[in-house]
Protein backbone atom coordinates (compact mmCIF):
# COMPACT_ATOMS: atom_id res chain seq x y z
CA UNK A 1 0.00 0.00 0.00
CA UNK A 2 1.06 3.64 -0.81
CA UNK A 3 0.83 5.84 1.97
CA UNK A 4 0.69 10.05 1.89
CA UNK A 5 0.68 11.96 4.95
CA UNK A 6 0.11 15.82 5.26
CA UNK A 7 -1.05 18.55 7.93
CA UNK A 8 -1.58 22.20 7.09
CA UNK A 9 -2.47 25.46 9.25
CA UNK A 10 -5.99 26.52 7.93
CA UNK A 11 -7.17 30.24 9.14
CA UNK A 12 -10.68 29.10 9.63
CA UNK A 13 -12.58 27.66 12.50
CA UNK A 14 -12.51 23.85 12.93
CA UNK A 15 -16.67 23.51 12.41
CA UNK A 16 -15.91 25.34 9.23
CA UNK A 17 -13.32 22.99 8.11
CA UNK A 18 -15.11 19.72 9.31
CA UNK A 19 -19.04 20.96 7.81
CA UNK A 20 -17.35 21.65 3.98
CA UNK A 21 -15.33 18.05 3.95
CA UNK A 22 -18.28 16.08 5.62
CA UNK A 23 -19.69 16.79 2.19
CA UNK A 24 -18.93 14.50 -0.25
CA UNK A 25 -20.36 17.03 -3.12
CA UNK A 26 -18.02 19.55 -2.05
CA UNK A 27 -14.69 17.45 -2.94
CA UNK A 28 -14.79 18.08 -6.45
CA UNK A 29 -14.21 21.22 -5.92
CA UNK A 30 -10.46 21.29 -4.90
CA UNK A 31 -9.62 18.06 -5.36
CA UNK A 32 -8.25 18.03 -8.50
CA UNK A 33 -8.52 14.22 -10.08
CA UNK A 34 -11.57 13.90 -8.33
CA UNK A 35 -14.08 14.61 -11.09
CA UNK A 36 -16.98 13.03 -10.38
CA UNK A 37 -19.22 12.35 -7.01
CA UNK A 38 -22.68 11.04 -6.74
CA UNK A 39 -25.33 8.55 -4.91
CA UNK A 40 -24.43 10.28 -1.89
CA UNK A 41 -26.08 8.78 0.69
CA UNK A 42 -25.74 10.56 4.26
CA UNK A 43 -27.51 9.90 7.77
CA UNK A 44 -27.77 11.51 10.99
CA UNK A 45 -24.91 9.51 12.78
CA UNK A 46 -22.23 9.65 9.39
CA UNK A 47 -20.91 6.27 10.37
CA UNK A 48 -22.19 4.35 7.40
CA UNK A 49 -22.58 7.57 4.82
CA UNK A 50 -21.32 6.17 1.51
CA UNK A 51 -21.10 7.92 -2.00
CA UNK A 52 -19.67 6.85 -5.80
CA UNK A 53 -16.64 8.97 -7.03
CA UNK A 54 -15.11 8.84 -10.04
CA UNK A 55 -10.94 9.45 -10.14
CA UNK A 56 -8.64 10.42 -12.60
CA UNK A 57 -5.33 9.04 -11.50
CA UNK A 58 -1.92 9.75 -14.06
CA UNK A 59 -4.91 10.13 -17.24
CA UNK A 60 -7.03 7.04 -16.43
CA UNK A 61 -10.24 7.19 -15.18
CA UNK A 62 -11.24 4.84 -12.06
CA UNK A 63 -14.37 4.16 -9.98
CA UNK A 64 -15.41 3.11 -7.08
CA UNK A 65 -17.28 4.00 -3.48
CA UNK A 66 -16.55 5.28 -0.46
CA UNK A 67 -18.29 4.60 3.26
CA UNK A 68 -17.44 6.25 6.24
CA UNK A 69 -16.18 4.22 9.28
CA UNK A 70 -15.52 6.42 12.06
CA UNK A 71 -17.01 10.22 12.73
CA UNK A 72 -16.36 12.40 15.63
CA UNK A 73 -17.65 15.44 15.13
CA UNK A 74 -15.06 18.51 14.17
CA UNK A 75 -12.67 15.94 15.62
CA UNK A 76 -12.06 12.98 12.56
CA UNK A 77 -13.30 11.37 9.83
CA UNK A 78 -12.06 8.04 8.23
CA UNK A 79 -13.00 6.45 5.23
CA UNK A 80 -12.94 3.54 3.45
CA UNK A 81 -12.70 3.32 -0.15
CA UNK A 82 -13.37 0.09 -2.54
CA UNK A 83 -13.54 -0.23 -6.06
CA UNK A 84 -10.77 0.63 -8.50
CA UNK A 85 -8.51 1.92 -5.75
CA UNK A 86 -8.60 0.65 -2.22
CA UNK A 87 -8.25 3.53 0.28
CA UNK A 88 -8.58 4.26 3.38
CA UNK A 89 -8.51 8.20 4.21
CA UNK A 90 -8.19 9.59 7.82
CA UNK A 91 -9.21 13.18 8.26
CA UNK A 92 -8.05 14.91 12.01
CA UNK A 93 -8.66 18.45 12.91
CA UNK A 94 -7.28 20.03 16.37
CA UNK A 95 -8.07 23.95 17.16
CA UNK A 96 -4.96 26.09 17.13
CA UNK A 97 -5.35 29.64 18.40
CA UNK A 98 -8.63 29.62 16.57
CA UNK A 99 -7.42 28.23 13.54
CA UNK A 100 -7.90 24.28 12.19
CA UNK A 101 -4.41 22.09 11.74
CA UNK A 102 -6.07 19.91 9.21
CA UNK A 103 -4.11 16.23 9.11
CA UNK A 104 -4.44 14.41 6.23
CA UNK A 105 -3.51 10.12 6.11
CA UNK A 106 -4.21 8.36 2.82
CA UNK A 107 -3.17 4.41 2.73
CA UNK A 108 -4.36 3.09 -1.17
CA UNK A 109 -3.54 0.42 -3.76
CA UNK A 110 -1.94 1.39 -6.95
CA UNK A 111 -4.29 0.17 -9.65
CA UNK A 112 -2.13 -2.86 -11.33
CA UNK A 113 -3.08 -1.54 -15.06
CA UNK A 114 -1.27 1.85 -14.09
CA UNK A 115 1.92 -0.09 -12.87
CA UNK A 116 2.03 -2.04 -16.27
CA UNK A 117 2.41 1.12 -17.98
CA UNK A 118 4.03 3.99 -15.38
CA UNK A 119 7.11 3.57 -12.92
CA UNK A 120 5.18 3.30 -9.54
CA UNK A 121 7.32 6.42 -8.18
CA UNK A 122 6.05 8.27 -11.31
CA UNK A 123 2.51 7.12 -10.16
CA UNK A 124 3.74 7.99 -6.43
CA UNK A 125 4.58 11.58 -7.21
CA UNK A 126 1.99 12.37 -9.34
CA UNK A 127 -0.60 11.42 -6.40
CA UNK A 128 1.44 13.61 -3.66
CA UNK A 129 1.29 16.18 -5.77
CA UNK A 130 -2.63 15.79 -6.29
CA UNK A 131 -3.05 16.09 -2.38
CA UNK A 132 -0.65 18.85 -2.27
CA UNK A 133 -3.40 20.94 -4.12
CA UNK A 134 -6.06 19.42 -2.74
CA UNK A 135 -4.96 20.98 0.54
CA UNK A 136 -4.16 24.34 -0.86
CA UNK A 137 -7.45 24.35 -2.40
CA UNK A 138 -8.69 23.58 0.69
CA UNK A 139 -6.93 26.13 2.44
CA UNK A 140 -7.79 28.63 0.08
CA UNK A 141 -11.37 27.80 -0.10
CA UNK A 142 -11.64 27.85 4.22
CA UNK A 143 -9.85 31.47 3.98
CA UNK A 144 -12.17 32.90 2.23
Amino acid sequence: MAKIDRTILINAPVEKVFDYLLQPTNLPEIWPSLIEVKDVKQTPQHVGDTFNWAYKMAGMRFEGETKTQEYVANKRIVTKGTGSIPSTFVYTFERENGHTRFHEEVEYTIPGQLLGKLSERFVLKVNEDDTDAFLANLKARMEI
